[in-house]
């Protein structure tokens, strides 16, 4: 992203920030403009012709019905009519296509060929983290025991445990608390087929993650989803069956008494330096608002540099928010076969969706065009901006183990719990989350910092909010602002609790993908 023009209020004018001066056709306004209202970009003078909302698009140059309409230097949608200048540009005149490939002539087809001379925007601030070493090596960022049932039929009886377990022992040396990682499939469902695969994948991620010092699992007995389909015929957890163990009570009972066990166990466990390259980051966003592409997106994609750059791994996600971005994202690919795996889930989301009676640009939320957000293109060219400029080194399916040094791209839907889900899943043991709404998202087992794209919203948000990216409108102030980011993200790591662990948030947003029929 270039410097962007700011906007502000100079001798009576509103100047509109403009992301890319002399390419751009539209500018963001930072106040409700009324129609009449003197406005300047550089040397053009111009007058609102709209009232135009806050945060949202006005048209800096004439765009012709049928062209497109550029922001960030790239198409963000196709002019539904001819828009003057001073124009109030959303919904009412621009619209997308199926597609983004014939609208840009010059996307680039293949992996980039600069990719090996990639840098970091500055140095990695931090070396080490304090983390737990696991006996197989694995690092963790936190020390949870977990109840994780097999079907939603169990998930009453696993939330009981964790929740009696949890008032006995919090604060128990060593351990983080006792959750129940609870859901809301594992029956009616066909085995062999594509949700099934996927929710025994997300479940092997979860008791394999970590930062679960010890996992329970819990079935009712009759479920499709049984514990050896999950694992095989050697199931590596303690497990309780409902019905064989004689009921609910007698179930919280014997899991509580193994619980006891666990948190003796814990107890030894102590943080130690762990280099920060052994750290997986999730990046999420959800909420996101036209401020969200300009400020904590890109500083997040800096934070996200520094890791890769000091040897860590990095996650990007949420496929339909990356559809009118996609060709940025395959010029990053490491080899033709990456980039050829991004075109190929673009076209399976395109497919889908439509079997389902949608299009990718219904993803756009009310929210997020209440806040400047016209279409899922210009959606998606902020989104990508938080996995900073790595190439792009290992495209994975949802909840697949992620192995790859460097950025990696998993395949999930945009909604931000599934997402995160899979990511987690995958191994991540952190997540970063932008917002420009406003979000209450939490995470357990995997600590989740939030950061907001305006310094309004992470005051009136403080008790959510953990970081503010408001300020950080030049691509000074991201490097700047990025690098504390990174030290911020490397404390929650060693174990400074995020708002959301604070507020005790994070068991109800575990959602696996469902896919396929419910019978």
């Amino acid at each position: 992203m270039g410097t962007p023009s700011h906007a502000s209020t100079l001798a009576g004018f509103v100047t509109p920030l403009v992301a890319f001066a002399g390419v751009d056709d539209v500018g963001l306004v930072p106040n409700d403009v009324d129609r009449g209202t003197a406005m300047r970009v550089e040397a053009l003078e111009f007058s609102a012709l709209d009232d135009i909302p806050a945060g949202h698009k006005v048209a800096v140059r004439p765009i012709a019905a049928g062209s497109p309409i550029h922001k960030y230097g790239q198409a963000i949608g196709i002019a539904s009519c001819d828009i003057p200048v001073g124009a109030h540009v959303h919904v009412h005149n621009v619209r997308v296509g199926r597609s983004t490939a014939g609208q840009r002539g010059d996307a680039p087809k293949g992996p980039a060929s600069n990719v090996a001379g990639w840098s970091a925007p500055a140095a990695p601030t931090r070396t080490h983290f304090l983390g737990y070493r696991r006996p197989d090596g694995r690092a963790a960022t936190r020390n949870y025991i977990a109840l994780l049932p097999t079907v939603n039929c169990s998930a009453t009886v696993s939330r009981i445990i964790a929740q009696r377990a949890d008032d006995l022992y919090r604060g128990a040396p060593g351990l983080d608390g006792v959750i129940a990682l609870t859901h809301e499939l594992g029956c009616g469902m066909a085995e062999g087929t594509a949700g099934d695969e996927i929710l025994r994948r997300t479940l092997r991620g979860y008791a394999g993650h970590a930062n679960l010092v010890k996992v329970v699992m819990v079935s009712l007995g009759c479920e499709i989803n049984q514990p050896e389909s999950v694992f095989g015929d050697a199931v590596p957890v303690e497990t309780l069956v409902i019905q064989e163990l004689g009921g609910s009570a007698a179930t919280v009972s014997a899991g509580l008494a193994g619980i006891e066990r666990y948190v003796a166990e814990a107890a030894a466990l102590r943080r130690e330096p762990i280099p920060v390259a052994e750290l997986t980051l999730g990046l999420q966003c959800g909420g996101s608002d036209a401020y969200s592409g300009l400020t904590s997106n890109p500083t997040l994609g800096v934070a996200a540099d520094l890791l890769v750059a000091a040897g860590g791994k990095v996650i990007l996600g949420e496929t339909p928010e990356i559809y009118g971005a996609e060709h940025i994202l395959r010029a990053r690919a490491a080899d033709h076969v990456l980039a050829g795996r991004i075109d190929e889930l673009i076209a399976w989301w395109e497919r889908y969706t439509a079997t389902h009676d949608a299009t990718i640009d219904d993803n756009p939320s009310k929210g997020n065009r209440a806040g400047g957000i016209t279409t899922i293109w210009e959606k998606s060219l902020g989104a990508i901006l938080k996995c900073g400029t790595s190439p792009l080194n290992d495209v994975v399916d949802y909840a697949q183990p992620v192995t790859a040094d460097g950025l990696t791209f998993m395949d999930t839907p945009g909604y931000d719990p599934v997402s995160a889900t899979g990511m987690v899943a995958g191994g991540a043991n952190l997540l970063a989350f932008t917002t420009g709404r406003g979000s209450v998202f939490g995470s357990r087992p995997t600590p989740c910092l939030k950061i907001s794209s305006t310094s309004d919203l992470y005051h009136r948000m403080r008790g959510d909010i953990d970081f503010d990216a408001g300020p950080a409108m030049s691509r000074a102030q991201q490097i700047h602002h990025g690098t504390l980011l990174f030290e911020a993200l490397v404390e929650m790591a060693s174990g400074h609790p995020s708002k959301s662990e604070e507020l005790g948030f994070g068991t109800e947003e575990i959602v696996p993908w469902r896919m396929g029929a419910v019978m």
